[in-house]
């Protein structure tokens, strides 16, 4: 993850891939004041349904209520350990096919942070953040990459000084053969990248 711009006094936009998109992760960031740019973690889908199943946006989520409405719009109330089980209310569903393969119904779990997983789907969906995110989050992992290649995946000296030192001038390094590749140049007015 690194900051990549800011969005007010105190806040950063956050980049990330989807391995970092935890309902733990995004309510930190958002409590810490900073806007996660991070893509959701898929939906998961069941192998034994066809194609056209349902997933877990399909259903309506009352947060406040703590109840969950299925596509059949039968509504049941989320237990205290998140889980809402529909059971025997899925006997004789017409879309049963197309939502649950467990032959005792489907049960659905709502996680303690399902809310911001499920707005960041939405968001995404929409396309919030998705130009932000595919133009720089391939620079930040192309940058990770460069870091770290050619053995320096591990800290090479003892002590935290040598190692935060070689990682300075690493990234030094990195930083000037980026800009010559770019187009650095010298002429009689000093330092300039060429247009």
């Amino acid at each position: 993850m690194s900051p990549c711009s800011t969005i007010d006094t105190d806040g950063f936009d956050v980049l990330g891939d989807s391995a970092y998109g935890s309902g733990a992760v995004r309510a930190d960031l958002a409590e810490r004041g900073h806007r996660a740019v991070i893509k959701p973690w898929p939906t998961v889908r069941n192998p034994h349904l066809d194609d056209d199943q349902f997933h877990r946006d399909d259903f309506r989520i009352d947060y406040t209520a703590r109840t969950v409405t299925c596509p059949n719009d039968v509504t049941v109330t989320i237990a205290r350990r998140g889980t809402a089980t529909f059971g025997a209310r899925c006997t004789g569903c017409p879309l049963r096919s197309r939502c649950t393969a467990n032959r005792n119904g489907r049960l659905f779990h709502v996680s303690d942070h399902d809310q911001l997983l499920a707005a960041a789907r939405a968001d995404w969906r929409a396309g919030i953040n998705v130009d932000d995110y595919r133009q720089w989050r391939p620079m930040v992992e192309r940058t990770i990459a460069w870091l770290v290649a050619n053995g320096h995946r591990r800290v090479r000296y003892r002590g935290v000084e040598r190692n935060r030192h070689a990682l300075s001038v690493r990234a030094a390094v990195l930083n000037l053969r980026r800009l010559l590749n770019l187009g650095l140049t010298h002429n009689a007015t000093g330092w300039g990248l060429a247009t």
